[in-house]
């Protein structure tokens, strides 16, 4: 069948749309606004998580999107929609000769940023630390760069790792009382600062406890050692809210379609909790009965890199900015869990 929807732009569009390609049926959306200009959008990390559902998300509104990685081709999840057949470059964006050249050439619209190295502990190692710096750091400084010469918006995705994650006071976007207590989230702050240095055309967003289909996450590594054993540890001082990328990914490209520049804050909605209350959420939805003990940071004891108590958001600017919020990441969960299949 031949389908039109209205409303793409918003989640029940959007997630109406996703379903009708998935079935099969030829689709054109509309985003309900007149005269939206068509963007050329050049996506970084889409092997990763959050770039596979941005590209997704602004392909099906009609804009051009070229997606890039290190990898010499696409190598995410083969699930046949848009990213796996869009247009492909891949980049080393620790290279700034390389990248000024690819960005000069695609002449972008924009740039959504979301390539990074995220692995947390690794990052701790010493002979991992030049290369987290040269790739959140020098390699977001060489985009933003590009970005000035060529007059693109730059959208960089950042983290609470910025904070040292003291408190209980959710951090404002303007916050800038930075204090990273590891090498990635001091790697991801100095990619931060290079961006506003830089550029005058920029969003900074940060998110928190991120999952979604293309890629590694808390949900899958804790279902997968559910089914293997009767008991989990699971800390319960680490407070935050998770983020599903295929529901950032709708804001991030709301976001991007505007001049709204600035930092925000965007996760789920639901409310603050813990790593504990996350899991034992996943769990019961799965319908796994493993029983899930709640331990302090310091008694779980294998992290090598120090994680922050206090992972709370206020994202009260992407409202009062005229961005819808996500939906609850109860209701993000179970979304997930039907599209992972696990």
């Amino acid at each position: 069948m031949r389908i039109f929807i209205t409303g793409v732009t918003g989640q029940l569009g959007y997630d109406v749309l996703i379903e009708a390609v998935k079935r099969g049926h030829q689709v054109i959306g509309s985003g309900g606004r007149e005269n939206k200009e068509i963007m050329k959008l050049f996506v970084t990390g889409v092997c990763g998580q959050l770039g596979h559902d941005v590209v997704n998300n602004a392909t099906n509104r009609g804009h051009e999107c070229i997606g890039s990685d290190i990898q010499d081709a696409y190598s995410g999840v083969a699930d046949g929609s848009a990213v796996t057949s869009a247009p492909y470059v891949q980049l080393d964006i620790t290279d700034r000769d390389a990248v000024a050249a690819t960005i000069e050439r695609i002449h972008p619209d924009a740039i959504i940023h979301c390539a990074a190295w995220t692995a947390v502990d690794a990052a701790e190692d010493e002979e991992n630390r030049t290369r987290v710096d040269a790739i959140n750091h020098l390699g977001t400084q060489h985009i933003a760069e590009a970005a000035k010469t060529t007059g693109s918006k730059m959208m960089y995705i950042s983290t609470d790792y910025v904070f040292d994650g003291k408190g209980e006071r959710p951090w404002q976007p303007d916050d800038k009382n930075y204090a990273p207590i590891n090498v990635y989230g001091q790697s991801k702050l100095d990619g931060e600062l290079a961006v506003s240095s830089t550029l005058d055309k920029y969003f900074i967003v940060r998110i928190a406890w991120v999952f979604g289909l293309n890629g590694k996450n808390f949900i899958k590594t804790m279902i997968n050692v559910g089914k293997a054993h009767d008991t989990v540890r699971v800390v319960n001082d680490q407070i935050g809210t998770p983020t599903y990328t295929l529901d950032l990914a709708r804001l991030l490209v709301d976001m991007i379609e505007t001049e709204k520049y600035g930092y925000y804050h965007a996760t789920n909605e639901g409310g603050y909790i813990s790593w504990y209350d996350f899991c034992c959420e996943f769990y019961k939805q799965y319908g796994l009965n493993t029983s899930v003990i709640p331990v302090s940071t310091a008694e779980y004891g294998l992290s090598k890199a120090a994680r922050p108590e206090n992972s709370r958001l206020d994202k009260s600017m992407l409202v009062a900015s005229g961005f819808t919020p996500l939906p609850t990441w109860q209701d993000a969960v179970r979304r997930y869990l039907q599209e992972a299949k696990l």
